[in-house]
């Protein structure tokens, strides 16, 4: 493929994704049910068709997925137990979608948000940024477009849609970090679920233990 092709395969290969998460999936007007059958939908298809290389079976990846997740774990654990975090924590219990937190944890992010956005990123767009780019040129653009996939969720749920693109950028680095070290994106999902399901479940816990519930 020529160079003018590469590039070409890489603008498309970044559009689409932004264009399906920020304009099309918010304009079906989905439940959270569909919305993740959807996502899954749609990041099989991105994989299959920009050849995607998620290399899910790697023992490699899931250590270091098991282990990044019991930090975040333990931290989640550390904040419920420290008064002033825990009451801090209890405020974001009422953010949670309509559906039960059983469902929300087990099936809603696993599937609609880690597999869905690790398949996307860390397994097939990252290694595509990094032969147009190189690996810092990659990592680097990445993680932007990564940032940009949460435009619409941070308007959807009210919250600054800088910040809420800078923090994800910031966590795209450190989720292509765990698929460079591992050359899976096993670790990478484990480390997502965790950050997410612990963000559901911890504010819940915090606010049944807190004095004022």
């Amino acid at each position: 493929m020529t160079f003018i092709g590469r590039v070409a395969k890489t603008a498309v290969a970044i559009g689409v994704p932004l264009a399906w998460g920020n304009w099309l999936l918010p304009r079906l007007q989905l439940d959270l049910r569909g919305r993740t059958a959807a996502n899954a939908g749609f990041a099989t298809g991105y994989a299959l068709a920009f050849r995607g290389r998620p290399n899910w079976l790697s023992v490699r990846g899931l250590g270091y997925g098991l282990a990044s997740a019991s930090v975040v774990t333990a931290g989640y654990g550390a904040a419920v137990a420290i008064p002033a975090l825990r009451d801090r924590l209890g405020g974001f219990a009422d953010r949670a979608p309509d559906v039960p937190l059983g469902e929300w944890v087990a099936v809603h992010i696993p599937i609609g948000t880690a597999y869905s956005e690790e398949l996307i990123f860390r397994a097939t767009l990252n290694p595509l940024l990094d032969n147009a780019f190189g690996p810092g040129g990659g990592a680097l653009i990445g993680a932007a477009t990564f940032g940009l996939w949460h435009i619409y969720p941070a308007r959807a749920a009210g919250d600054s849609v800088p910040a809420s693109i800078a923090a994800t950028a910031a966590g795209g680095l450190l989720f292509d970090l765990l698929r460079r070290r591992t050359d899976s994106a096993t670790a990478p999902a484990l480390l997502h679920f965790a950050v997410n399901a612990g963000g559901a479940l911890a504010p819940r816990i915090a606010a049944a233990d807190s004095p004022s519930s």
